[in-house]
């Protein structure tokens, strides 16, 4: 997707602020939502002292009790 962003500046020039249409702030959620979840299940997948199962199993085991 390509971004087009409108800045605000004051008196000076200077960017103080940044417009997105809803359409690609929306998309820029996404992508930073996805990237925080490849990232936690990076970590998640790195910690080798934790023992992990599949949701599936693990609702199976909790409804035998």
């Amino acid at each position: 997707m390509t971004l087009n962003p409108q800045f605000v500046t004051d008196k000076k020039g200077k960017r103080t602020a940044v417009q997105l249409p809803v359409k690609e702030y929306e998309y820029l959620l996404e992508e930073l939502e996805m990237k925080e979840d490849i990232a936690l299940y990076e970590k998640v997948k790195a910690d080798k002292k934790e023992s992990y199962m599949p949701l599936a199993d693990y609702v199976k085991k909790t409804k035998k009790k």
